[in-house]
């Protein structure tokens, strides 16, 4: 079973901005309910994508600047990297199938 990814301000340009393939990323804190809520979504798709999408996690307290940079106002905030570039935005609570009907999107 796959994993989501620990993505950090040190590692993002790396692991999202320079990824060869679609990357989603969590933006979320411990505090978060809603956050909390999608946790296991999250999980499921890191292994429903393995090899397909890199699904990632980024914890907003331990890293300031890429929420800053994205604008990440409100938690949880899914954001789609394809190709350096982000495509798609996702802001609250929502169900795994929106989430995954988004991500199709840009996996072709």
């Amino acid at each position: 079973m796959s994993h989501p990814l620990h993505i950090t301000d040190e590692n993002f340009e790396t692991e999202v901005l320079k990824s060869d393939k679609p990357v989603l990323v969590d933006f979320w804190a411990t505090w978060c309910g809603p956050c909390r809520m999608i946790a296991p979504i999250i999980e499921d798709l890191a292994g429903e994508y393995e090899g397909k999408v890199v699904i990632g996690k980024m914890d907003v307290d331990s890293n300031q600047m890429a929420p800053l940079k994205y604008g990440i106002r409100s938690i949880p905030t899914i954001l789609i990297f394809k190709g350096g570039e982000m495509v798609d935005t996702i802001i609250g609570a929502v169900s795994k199938q929106y989430i995954a009907e988004r991500l199709e999107a840009h996996t072709n």
